[in-house]
């Protein structure tokens, strides 16, 4: 038993990074969010949980996975359980997000925004279940599944937060006669700083 949870221990130090580091980016992500409200670009709380939410999800989700990985299991069953219930989770949260992304009427995604809002989540979350699965009987690889899964959310967070800054800095350049214009990816890509909403 103490063979097959002794691989985790040399993942010690990678989860911790990974998991400071997500962390940290979630409270970047508050202020993200504080600043589009006051700056009134984020187009009220229905975009904001098609597009702002889910990232700061995907940074709780990595902080979780790390947490995960460093507990100190008795066993890889628990270990393994509560990956899969995470990866169900994920994969159950983020076919809301494209369903309610599909609903909202503020901001129109292209294949760019279906891309890292919609498909690389589902995908990273959908990863976990085998992974889960896998790491009962063989946890070396399954391991590195699993780092790249919280690698891959980490970097769709990174990307989605930076998107949700550019299209803030985008809109405090608007002006007055375009801010109530409805963005569109469209009118998006003529702009030589497209971006979009949390995104």
């Amino acid at each position: 038993m103490q063979e097959a949870v002794w691989p985790l221990l040399s993942w010690e130090s990678f989860y911790v990074i990974v998991g400071s580091s997500a962390a940290a980016l979630t409270g970047l992500q508050f202020v993200v969010i504080v600043l589009g409200v006051d700056l009134n670009t984020l187009g009220g709380m229905s975009a904001i949980r098609a597009f702002g939410t889910p990232t700061v999800v995907h940074f709780c989700a990595v902080l979780l996975i790390s947490a995960l990985m460093c507990a100190p299991w008795h066993g890889p069953s628990g270990a393994a359980l509560a990956l899969g219930a995470c990866g169900v989770g994920g994969v159950t949260y983020m076919i809301r997000v494209v369903r309610h992304a599909r609903r909202q009427t503020f901001y129109v995604p292209d294949l760019e925004d279906w891309t890292w809002y919609g498909v690389l989540p589902l995908v990273a979350y959908t990863a976990l279940l085998p992974a889960a699965i896998v790491f009962l009987r063989r946890p070396t690889p399954s391991l590195f599944v699993i780092a790249a899964v919280a690698v891959l959310l980490l970097f769709i967070g990174i990307h989605n937060a930076w998107d949700a800054v550019t299209y803030i800095a985008h809109g405090r350049t608007q002006q007055p006669e375009e801010s109530g214009q409805r963005p569109s990816a469209a009118a998006g890509q003529a702009d030589s700083s497209r971006r979009t909403l949390g995104s």
